[in-house]
């Protein structure tokens, strides 16, 4: 059967409709074929949209915002009933396909997961260490800088911003990354982000994981927290940094208590040495009439060993 012109229809003007399963375009009142080879952009599976709405995406995943590139690759499966030659292909067609740089930056989302996942951080804190090393990588903000103390300091600025920090000696244990090297990538990517500055950490961010891992009550959490305010208001431990305020508060207000929790106990889970907690204490029990609050009594102050 021939095609025909518009001129040759008998119905002026003429009632185009698309028949997609030919591939031509046909005048539904007298079925004069008008053109062909028309393209159907329909998805390839039946659909039970309403009319209203539009049909699914026809292929592939939303794109990944973590990656470079158009994300369109083929990917070849590797099962094949246990040949062993799709995996073979599998391998090779991913050698040739590669995208540059997106084999570095894979891995690297990799360890950052596993990294999280150690410690017991949220997917939302392994999320914005990704995308702070994405950052880093297209502005080439740490030249020459290994992507191990990359992915620390990366991890350790997203829990800073989360709200949940860690501590240089926690980042450095779990990333076998000298704690120099992260404190230095750490000062470059921190001037770097001027948008996104990184809060300090205070000792009462530190005050309800160190308790909890202790096997504190609530009650001394709440006495540690206000000994580190009245501490800070009265500048007892003046330029001792957050993890040894905050192991000194807690051996004062374990001991208070009758909680005792020896200064091993304490430097093992805070990361600071039994000296530090124990020349800081020395400063807190010397003060320790103004430290004390009205809500603990002062039978409880002789509980206080000297240092």
């Amino acid at each position: 059967m021939g095609y025909h012109t518009l001129q040759d229809c008998k119905i002026v003007p003429p009632n185009i409709s698309e028949e997609f399963s030919n591939g031509d375009l046909v005048c539904a009142d007298c079925g004069l074929v008008l053109g062909d080879r028309i393209v159907d952009t329909r998805s390839e599976w039946r659909t039970f949209a309403n009319d209203e709405g539009d049909d699914p995406s026809r292929v592939g995943s939303a794109a990944n915002p973590l990656l470079n590139g158009p994300q369109l690759d083929t990917v070849i499966s590797q099962r094949d009933g246990g040949s062993g030659a799709a995996r073979e292909l599998n391998r090779t067609h991913g050698r040739v396909t590669a995208v540059k740089g997106e084999r570095n930056l894979l891995q690297a989302y990799k360890d950052i997961s596993a990294m999280c996942e150690a410690i017991g951080l949220p997917k939302l804190i392994a999320d914005i260490a990704k995308q702070l090393f994405k950052r880093v990588e297209d502005e080439k903000l740490l030249r020459g800088k290994p992507n191990e103390s990359i992915i620390a300091a990366c991890i350790f600025i997203a829990c800073r911003q989360e709200g949940v920090p860690r501590t240089f000696k926690e980042i450095c244990t779990l990333t076998q990354v000298p704690k120099k090297e992260i404190g230095r990538c750490f000062k470059a990517l921190n001037d770097a982000f001027h948008e996104t500055k990184v809060q300090t950490m205070t000792s009462e961010d530190l005050m309800a994981r160190f308790c909890n891992n202790l096997g504190l009550n609530m009650e001394i959490q709440k006495a540690a927290v206000e000994l580190t305010k009245k501490a800070k208001e009265i500048g007892t431990l003046a330029g001792k940094s957050p993890v040894s305020i905050a192991a000194a508060c807690i051996y004062m207000a374990s001991t208070l208590y009758k909680e005792d929790r020896n200064t091993r106990d304490i430097s093992l889970v805070c990361g600071v040495s039994e000296v530090t907690i124990k020349n800081a204490y020395k400063h807190l029990y010397n003060e320790r009439a103004r430290l004390v609050d009205d809500r603990i009594t002062a039978k409880l102050i002789d509980n206080l060993p000297s240092p």
